[in-house]
């Protein structure tokens, strides 16, 4: 399709297997039941992928972090949205497998903590710090990561209504240098500005508006509608 990062979300099976996995069960998503955490690898493989409508696959698993990694490899960027808590099992295996400098993962912990995990070890992953802005703790995890000496890749802005104070926030990320990351899945995190609304009234006037606003990144479940928006204005290759 031409998409330039791919997002997932990590689970640990019950013999610390990590899992790509959104849900803290399987219930949704395979064939089986239980928590992620109350099963062995084993017995996941076991079952099998849920399609869209409930459809059970005729043989397609649940893969695991491993697997994922080694068809990413060299090809894509790897965005991993839950899973900080297994930051140590997960760059454990994307140092194996030597795909450290394609993982961004990202989180809402405090600059200090990330920095000293970070610390730990001599080749870490990038980390993304998510911003609620609208909310006080959101503002105040911003404020932190502006005092840092080192200033992230990038910022996920997130809010219900576009403000004034919203604003602000993304003209400080983007005169500090970093990229502004807006996640489109959903209106509660973009005001409004979501996938949905994109294929219903037309790209423009959804994406065009967060470009507009200043995101370089754009999280969407409409990958080829918004590559090819990105394209007819000559904003992708």
């Amino acid at each position: 399709m031409g998409v330039d990062v791919m997002e997932m979300d990590l689970k640990l099976t019950k013999d610390s297997v990590l899992v790509l996995c959104h849900d803290k069960t399987i219930d949704r998503t395979t064939s089986g039941k239980g928590r992620v955490c109350d099963i062995t690898y084993d017995s996941i493989r076991r079952c099998k992928l849920r399609r869209a409508h409930n459809v059970v696959t005729d043989d397609l698993r649940m893969p695991t972090l491993r697997e994922a990694l080694e068809v990413c490899k060299g090809r894509i960027v790897v965005n991993i949205d839950q899973g900080y808590e297994y930051y140590d099992l997960a760059l454990a295996v994307t140092e194996e497998l030597g795909v450290t400098d394609q993982v961004l993962i990202k989180g809402k912990r405090p600059a200090e903590v990330v920095a000293a995990k970070f610390a730990a070890y001599p080749h870490n992953m990038m980390y993304m710090p998510v911003i609620d802005i609208l909310k006080p703790q959101g503002r105040e995890l911003f404020e932190e990561y502006r005092k840092s000496e080192k200033q992230p890749l990038a910022y996920e802005v997130c809010w219900d209504e576009y403000t004034p104070e919203v604003e602000a926030c993304m003209k400080r990320i983007a005169d500090g240098g970093s990229k502004l990351w807006v996640n489109s899945l959903w209106s509660s995190l973009c005001g409004g500005l979501d996938d949905d609304r994109a294929f219903e009234g037309g790209p423009a006037a959804i994406y065009g508006k967060l470009i507009d606003m200043g995101a370089t990144l754009i999280q969407t479940d409409r990958p080829e509608l918004l590559i090819s928006y990105l394209r007819s204005r000559g904003l992708h290759d």
